[in-house]
């Protein structure tokens, strides 16, 4: 199993060299379109849930998907694919003009229809998906696609527009721009791929190609060594949802990555993200291995949205830096990183709450008044005295617990979203650098007496009064530890 090479910094230098690259992506194009509704009742004409559909959403899928993840992430994405001259091709022509990464490299050859997927989908559940198609599209064959691309994605869904002439193409300009080519494969001729840099098939994909099983890391090995000895494909990385990804060399031990935590929402396009992200970074010059892992943090993060997603720079460092808070043990962060965060929620448009406070010895008080600052907001920061403040507060004998121990308690509670700490008499530097929706204290307050109320409202935020549950307190509970209660 790999060691975890990848932390911040890489990240932030990684998304510093990937704005403003070209990557040519070429494949498979179709519409994707979702349908939401609700279902409330079975058909009286046969045993079907009837849906009510509430709205709808279309955007590129296929090799689409992958140029929106490329321009998400900042670069340029040049996308070489077959459209049909229909409604649906005119209405995927209109959804790349409007991404200003993206740019069209479209054709559009006589007879040829444009892909629809449509999925219908009911309380977080797809019901059905409806394919609108007429036979296999005619190979790509605009080399103009390459020109200036720094690495050349191919996007196979079996669909026609990657056949032999395309591929050869695709690495004829790899070979003579001196780029990597990556392929996410199709069917069970990786052979037809010829000599690419990377090939990127799923575990099932990897059964297919082989017919061999792909549970276990050992299976795993012994496929993809079976498949370098069908192809001469320079590399293999085999994705394999919540195992990780497994990477080979021709010629090289076979190297496992992890995968991360994570809550499964939706796996649609998850493949393209990955892709994406693979590319991106060897376009940038990074090794497999620092690839693999942005592969990793991309993908995990799109599987959490609805639909055919993509991830931004924004998201990225804050899954990123909520890793390493986890792999430390501690919650505490810098205000620099709380307010990436912020910014990153405002964008979201989620309404983002701020209170502080001591924290010292966590009881029933401090978990009752946190929740229902939660319930007022979306995302909930909790700055804390450090001890110096405590001991100014307090007295010398406070506080029990180190900041430190503070922070990792307070944050491993759900009602909170991030800790940071602050050693001033008040908290107002915090509050004017994060400029929160809501500011929450405790009902002991009144809204005149508490620090930032005026900055807050000055912004259109507002001002919360928490209730206390009566009876405690971190002072009760020193005196019945020490048996100095009245």
């Amino acid at each position: 199993m790999a060691e975890r090479s990848f932390d911040l910094l890489t990240l932030q230098r990684l998304l510093e060299r990937i704005r403003g690259l070209k990557v040519a992506c070429v494949g498979d194009l179709m519409v994707d379109r979702f349908v939401y509704g609700e279902v409330s009742r079975i058909s009286p004409e046969a045993p079907i849930p009837v849906l009510r559909a509430q709205r709808t959403v279309s955007m590129p899928g296929g090799v689409g998907n992958v140029a929106r993840n490329i321009s998400a992430l900042g670069a340029t994405a040049r996308l070489g694919a077959i459209i049909g001259a229909d409604a649906a091709g005119a209405e995927l022509a209109d959804l790349i003009q409007q991404d200003a990464g993206v740019e069209n490299c479209l054709s559009t050859p006589d007879n040829a229809r444009t892909i629809v997927k449509t999925r219908y989908v009911s309380g977080g559940q797809q019901l059905m998906r409806l394919d609108e198609e007429d036979g296999r599209h005619p190979g790509f064959a605009d080399p103009s696609v390459f020109n200036g691309a720094k690495a050349i994605l191919l996007s196979d869904y079996a669909k026609g527009a990657l056949d032999d002439a395309a591929i050869k193409a695709a690495l004829d300009a790899g070979r003579n721009m001196g780029v990597p080519v990556i392929v996410d494969p199709k069917g069970a001729d990786f052979a037809r791929y010829g000599a690419v840099d990377l090939i990127k098939p799923n575990a099932a994909e990897l059964a297919g190609a082989t017919g061999m099983p792909t549970k276990t890391d050992e299976e795993v090995e012994a496929a993809l060594a079976c498949l370098f000895s069908k192809t001469t494909a320079k590399a293999v990385m085999v994705t394999r949802a919540g195992k990780g990804m497994s990477l080979a060399r021709r010629g090289e031990a076979v190297v496992h990555f992890p995968a991360r935590a994570l809550e499964v929402f939706d796996v649609s396009g998850a493949g393209d993200t990955c892709l994406a992200a693979l590319g991106l970074a060897l376009a940038a010059d990074k090794s497999l291995e620092v690839a693999a892992q942005f592969a990793i943090l991309a993908s995990g993060i799109v599987v959490g949205k609805a639909g055919t997603a993509v991830v931004s720079p924004d998201e990225l460092l804050e899954a990123e830096r909520d890793g390493q808070s986890l792999a430390i043990g501690t919650g505490l962060l810098s205000l620099d990183d709380v307010a990436v965060r912020v910014e990153s929620w405002k964008k979201q448009g989620l309404r983002v709450g701020f209170t502080n406070g001591c924290f010292d010895i966590l009881h029933r008080g401090h978990v009752s008044y946190l929740a229902q600052a939660r319930s007022w907001c979306d995302r909930l920061v909790v700055a804390l005295n450090t001890d110096a403040s405590v001991r100014a507060l307090k007295g010398e004998s406070r506080p029990v617990n180190d900041l430190e121990s503070r922070a990792e308690v307070i944050g491993g509670l759900a009602s909170v979203d991030a800790v940071t700490c602050f050693a001033d008499q008040t908290p107002i530097n915090i509050i004017n650098r994060l400029r929160p929706d809501v500011l929450i204290k405790g009902a002991d307050y009144t809204k005149d007496k508490v620090v930032g109320a005026p900055e807050v409202e000055s912004w259109g935020g507002e001002v919360k009064l928490a209730q206390f549950a009566d009876g405690y307190s971190t002072t009760l509970t020193i005196q019945k530890m020490t048996g100095a209660e009245g």
